[in-house]
């Protein structure tokens, strides 16, 4: 036999590191939970367990924690969900005990068991690393006289081969000792291969047996290049891997080729491998990228904004949403899943204790409110025989006003309260009406004549062609409005809104017109203009300041109210000067394009 003869491809020294040390740790804990499949309720948790606990020592470690964090995450949303139903009956959170759960137990009774077993199975494991590693280091001992007795190595040919079917029989050594007892085996089995002379025919047949089995070895690894199964395929390869390293030597000058054409098939699947953990890994960032949004969407809750029920019920709807959106969302990176989960949860229930606490504040306000309305209730029944006309219209006026500026009272009390106030007003006012008859004449002539000035403005209204004093008879009208007295209560409101809506028709209307008439002007006389740009630039700085005062108005408007005559009137008024403001501002920008034309035409 050659003396360069070696047992080559034996040693995976070319591939980086030893066969026991090719499947990754990490990614066998990634694979794990990529396919772990979240339980729905407690017992499906401790149903799983118990399948688990029939062979614990063949468990996953990453299962069990996995069902350890899936547990303990369905047992607190029970507590909070009892805690929550605690508050909201009106119970202090203080004072909430959760109940004794006997599931907790059961738990607990099997992960203990199932440590138990695993942790016997550890020991017994490592005693038999410990005694492997003995073993070997015996095979190497001999191995090592082997070589040292050149004049016998013919005929120790076949222990030889003995020790190398032993040595491949023992499995696992502790995992420090892997890289070392490897070289030193291969050192010494490739002296004995120098050693031994054996005849030609022999290691022929033996070189030729090897290379069948190896070429075998690379065709299955290059199918598994095409493997569906990315994962299946990279543990497939671990196993051709050992059998490729317990496999002989080949003919010298086929030893390179035959294990580059292994090699070669075996990046391709550990490519395919790599890049299919990569593209996990990136899809669980995006995860966590799209739940980090969703938690600070949350923590971002302006609180200070929600002053009422329906406040709350709108942020609501926005809080079970983000939880919608969230279910649709896969797993994030391992070491963040859980922290961004309690992230959000933590936002979550911050919401809804502060609502169960504006409830809360709402619910007391409201009693107390109560206790108001039925004060000015007795005040109110105590003045409804009173036939003190004057003084007593005052006081009941004031009570009304007092009345309005309390708030709300509980649902159930609102009509009833209200009703008892206005019966009590009501029956004063009534009797005062009928020992006042000629004052009720005087209201019903007001209305009479308020009547025929709303007719008036509809007949002003059905005009197509507003005519030139149009404007002057509108206002007359307005003055001697404001001019008649009071009208019947009952009907203050309706005549009220009449009037406005056809003054409100009209002054838009003359608005229209008077704007039409400008721009014609405006159109006659633009090519007078000297200057166009000149024009232009004065129109636009109007237009600026028009837009400001608008907008001065509509910020003002908004701290004014209609609920007394003076107000509401004050508001007309204003809101009336904004529309004319708006018209202006319209026929400014009209004028700004027939300039525009102007230019362009020149």
């Amino acid at each position: 036999m050659d003396s360069n003869e070696t047992n080559r491809p034996v040693t995976e020294a070319t591939m980086g590191q030893a066969p026991e040390t090719l499947a990754s740790t990490s990614t066998t804990t990634e694979e794990n939970n990529a396919t772990y499949v979240p339980k729905q309720t407690k017992e499906e948790v401790i149903e799983r367990l118990t399948e688990i606990n029939g062979d614990a020592c063949n468990a996953e470690k990453q299962e069990l924690d996995l069902l350890k964090q899936n547990f303990y995450k369905l047992h607190k949303a029970e507590q909070d969900a009892a805690r929550k139903a605690f508050i909201d009956g009106g119970g202090a959170p203080e004072a909430f005990t959760p109940q004794p759960d006997d599931t907790e137990s059961r738990f607990k009774d099997i992960m203990s068991s199932i440590k138990e077993k695993r942790s016997a199975m550890q020991a017994e494991q490592e005693k038999e690393k410990e005694n492997n590693l003995a073993r070997k280091l015996a095979i190497i001992d001999r191995l090592k006289e082997l070589t040292e007795s050149p004049e016998d190595a013919n005929k120790a040919y076949s222990e030889f081969k003995k020790l190398q079917q032993e040595w491949n029989d023992i499995k696992q050594i502790p995992i420090t000792k892997v890289n070392e007892l490897w070289k030193n085996y291969q050192l010494y089995a490739e002296k004995f291969y120098d050693l031994i002379k054996l005849n030609n025919e022999f290691r022929e047949y033996d070189f030729k047996k090897n290379l069948e089995i190896k070429t075998h070895l690379c065709e299955a690894a290059e199918k598994l290049a095409t493997e569906e199964d990315v994962i299946s395929a990279f543990h497939q390869l671990q196993k051709l891997h050992q059998e490729f390293r317990n496999t002989g030597p080949v003919a010298k000058e086929l030893r390179e080729e035959i294990w580059a054409r292994f090699k070669t098939a075996s990046t391709t699947v550990n490519r395919r491998h790599q890049q299919h953990f990569e593209a996990l890994k990136e899809r669980e960032q995006r995860n966590l990228d799209e739940k980090t949004v969703i938690c600070e969407i949350a923590e971002a809750m302006e609180y200070d904004t929600l002053t009422t029920f329906q406040d709350w019920e709108n942020k609501t709807q926005e809080i079970i949403a983000l939880q919608a959106k969230w279910k649709t969302i896969g797993y994030a990176p391992q070491k963040m899943n859980v922290k961004i989960f309690e992230r959000f949860r933590a936002a979550c229930d911050e919401f809804f204790k502060r609502k169960a606490e504006f409830s809360k504040s709402v619910k007391e306000n409201m009693n107390k409110n109560l206790e108001k309305k039925n004060e000015l209730c007795e005040k109110a029944e105590a003045l409804k025989d009173s036939t003190d006309w004057k003084t007593t219209s005052e006081v009941l006026s004031k009570l009304q006003k007092e009345w309005k500026t309390i708030g709300p009272v509980p649902r159930k009390h609102s009509d009833a309260i209200w009703k008892r106030f206005i019966a009590a007003c009501d029956f004063f006012f009534e009797q005062k009406n009928k020992a006042t008859s000629s004052q009720r004449a005087a209201e019903l002539e007001n209305m009479n004549r308020k009547k025929a000035i709303i007719e008036k403005l509809h007949a002003i209204n059905t005009q197509e062609i507003p005519e030139e004093d149009t404007e002057q008879t509108i206002r007359e009208l307005v003055k001697e409005w404001n001019s008649i007295g009071h009208v019947p209560f009952k009907e203050k409101d309706k005549l009220y809104k009449q009037y406005h809506t056809v003054v409100d028709k009209l002054f838009d209307k003359l608005n229209l017109s008077a704007s039409q008439k400008k721009l014609n002007n405006f159109k006659s006389s633009i090519s007078k203009e000297g200057n166009l740009y000149r024009e232009r630039e004065k129109l636009v700085r109007a237009y600026e300041s028009m837009k400001n005062e608008i907008k001065t108005y509509e910020n003002n408007l908004g701290f004014l109210t209609s609920s007394s005559k003076k107000g509401s009137s004050l508001v007309t008024e204003m809101n009336r000067k904004v529309e004319k403001l708006k018209a202006d501002l319209e026929l400014i920008l009209k004028k700004i394009e027939v300039i525009d034309q102007s230019m362009k035409n020149e």
